[in-house]
Order: structure tokens, then sequence, then C-alpha cells
């Protein structure tokens, strides 16, 4: 949400943040050329994932080992026919845990895909989006209800999805940034991983996806914040004549057993912060 209205505009005020767009034939061009593909690797992959959860859940039951690396394989591949640069540093955690990660972009969903087989959190509003209701379906996503008289409940559905593996990924800052910094984690969303019924050995991995802007643009291309639009954002991303790339940093995971809500949030927050803050100075 904007600024406007309540005094001097923030980093959180786009008005005055133009995207780009496609006006000439060789921009329209590029948005179906990298657009296209990208559609229709969703659709096949959407497809195949139908069956292949099937016979999965007989060999394996609630864990996921075969759709996970599925889901990751098409979202590499989207990166690829939108040609954006990719590269991941460090390894995923072994183990039972959770993912937590800085939130810049729609992208962030091909990007932390691609990095790790993960299960996004989202609020339970967007399992309604028309179009984005599937893709959150067919991927497993776990909603939450902000009720706190379903606290319980949704916690003993959080601690059965990690004893069967799944590593459920989560945004502390509560909405997108710009993708130039890294807003203050909120403790309350740490509660969970401290629930008795969680293993004992539960570690959560701090994950950055540092965006590098295409040569020439605006170092903030990338981040899909304020009251953007989907639709301008998506033909501002599909339009550039030259894609930038993006880093995913994978942290050391944090060993929950011992820590309080407050101190896991700020060790995964320094984590993250740092890592964007080094790469902001580096020459």
């Amino acid at each position: 949400m904007s600024d406007q209205g309540r005094g001097p505009a923030t980093w959180r005020d786009n008005s005055g943040y133009a995207l780009g767009r496609p006006l000439s034939l060789r921009d329209w061009l590029r948005v179906v050329r990298r657009g296209v593909p990208v559609i229709l690797v969703l659709a096949i992959g959407v497809l195949l994932i139908l069956p292949l959860r099937a016979v999965e859940r007989l060999f394996h039951g609630p864990r996921r080992p075969w759709t996970g690396p599925h889901v990751q394989m098409v979202c590499r591949l989207c990166l690829f026919f939108l040609g954006i640069g990719w590269r991941r540093v460090g390894k995923p955690l072994r183990g039972p845990g959770a993912v937590v990660a800085n939130h810049s972009s729609w992208l962030d969903i091909f990007v932390l895909n691609a990095a790790m087989p993960v299960f996004f959190v989202s609020k339970a509003e967007v399992s309604g989006w028309p179009g984005i209701n599937i893709l959150t379906r067919v991927t497993n996503t776990h909603f939450v209800i902000r009720d706190p008289k379903l606290a319980r409940q949704q916690a003993h559905e959080f601690a059965e999805r990690v004893r069967a593996g799944h590593r459920l990924l989560f945004f502390p800052e509560g909405t997108s940034s710009d993708g130039r910094r890294v807003l203050p984690f909120k403790p309350t969303l740490f509660q969970g991983f401290l629930d008795p019924e969680l293993p004992l050995d539960l570690a959560i991995q701090p994950i950055i996806a540092d965006y590098h802007a295409p040569r020439g643009e605006d170092a903030r291309f990338y981040g899909w914040w304020g009251d953007m639009d989907l639709g301008p954002h998506l033909m501002h991303v599909l339009s550039v004549r030259r894609q930038g790339s993006v880093t995913v940093t994978l942290h050391p995971p944090i060993a929950v057993a011992g820590e309080t809500r407050k101190s896991l949030s700020a060790k995964a927050e320094q984590a993250v912060r740092s890592a964007l803050e080094n790469d902001m100075i580096a020459p």
C-alpha cells in the first residue's frame, strides 16, 4: 500500500517510479518471445503434476519427493525463457526445517522454487485470486487465516507438514519491498516454529534473493511493491531489451532449540540483511 496522503513520501510510495512498457514492435516481440514459452511451460507443468502427485501419494503418502523437484525444474525453465540470469550460493538444509526469505517481487515464486523445493506460506485471500489460485493449489501452498481462534489448528497443520518433510517458506517481512532493502521481520511469524509437536532438531534456513537490474535500468527494476498492479509490472519485465540476474544465497540453518521467537527473528533477519547490504556496498 502506498504512503500517499500520510505525510512525506517514503520508499513505499512508488508514485514517482515509472514502469517501462512495450511501445515499439520490438518491445511487443520481446513480450511474446518471453511470455508465451513461460505460459506453455507452466501449463504443461500443471498438467504433468496432477498424475505425478496421484502416483506419488500411493508410494509416499503426504511426502513430496517427486513433485517438489518437478516444480523446481519448471521454475528454472521459466527463468531461462524469461532470460533472467540465475545462480545459487550455499546448500539447502538437511533434516526437518523451514525457510524464511526476503520478499521483493512476484518473481520470487520462480526464483526461490528454483533454488530448492519449497512450499510457500501465504495469506488465505490468495487462494481466491483467479489464475494464481490454480498454481497455489497444485504446488501445495500452505494458506494461513489470520484468526487467533484458529491458531492452534493451524499450528497443528504446520507441524504435520514439517514432519512430512515439506520445506515451508515464510516471508517474515509481511509484504514485498523494492528489492533494495530488508524490512523488519515480524517475530510473531516465528511462534509456529516453537510448537511442541515439531521435531526437536528443527532448523530455520534464511535465504535472500538479491536481484540485479538490467544494465542502465533503475536498481529497483524487479521490485514489485506499493500499489503496483501485476499486469503493468509483467509488461515492464517482459519488454526490457536485456534482462538482469538474481543471486539466491542459502545461509547456514539456525537451530530452533533454545531460541525464542524474538531471537529466531533477529538472527534470521540479520543473516538476510547483512547479505543484501554487503552486496550493495561491494565495488
